[in-house]
């Protein structure tokens, strides 16, 4: 098969591309609006007083407020933190929505969604509260991972996703 001709059963053919799209687009937008429900479920309600609470034997919810990116990393008391981290972030969700409007394959279509939806989802916090809300907190014998929430986990995904992809992407060449 040439380069000319379209494979009908390929994910690039015709329609494919802007299904792509539309799907990378929907996973973006549900993202957001989980990780704002749950955000302002945790707020609200469940840690209205904040406490510690015991899901399961290596699962709390807790209230974290991060200042920093993903994970806690980055994490600084600093006034301009939040508006460097949201340009940066804004940045990155513009360069990551070209790549996605150009129509990639199905799992990086996704991936991208999948960390657009996250990034833009703690951008929101950041502008609202100054900081990102965390509350799920993991732990095995007395160590914890960093507290995090629903964007963070789907910026984790969306990466793997892309990683992933690349790792067992066919030549398209032959």
């Amino acid at each position: 098969m040439t380069d000319s001709q379209i494979d009908p059963q390929s994910e690039h053919s015709a329609g494919a591309p802007s299904a792509v799209r539309r799907q990378g687009l929907a996973i973006a937008a549900l993202i957001i609006l989980a990780d704002q429900a749950t955000k302002w479920w945790v707020l609200l309600d469940v840690m209205n007083p904040p406490r510690v609470i015991e899901v399961l034997p290596f699962a709390n919810l807790v209230l974290v407020w991060n200042r920093g990116v993903s994970f806690g990393l980055f994490n600084t008391a600093s006034e301009h933190g939040p508006w460097i981290l949201s340009a940066l972030a804004v940045a990155v969700s513009v360069v990551l929505l070209i790549w996605l409007l150009k129509g990639p394959n199905r799992w990086v279509g996704w991936g991208l969604g999948a960390i657009l939806g996250g990034a833009l989802g703690n951008v929101i916090d950041r502008m609202v509260h100054g900081a990102v809300v965390d509350f799920v907190d993991l732990h095995v014998a007395g160590a914890h991972w960093p507290a995090f929430n629903v964007a963070d986990s789907a910026i984790t995904v969306g990466a793997a996703l892309l990683i992933l992809d690349s790792l067992f992407q066919r030549d398209k060449s032959s």
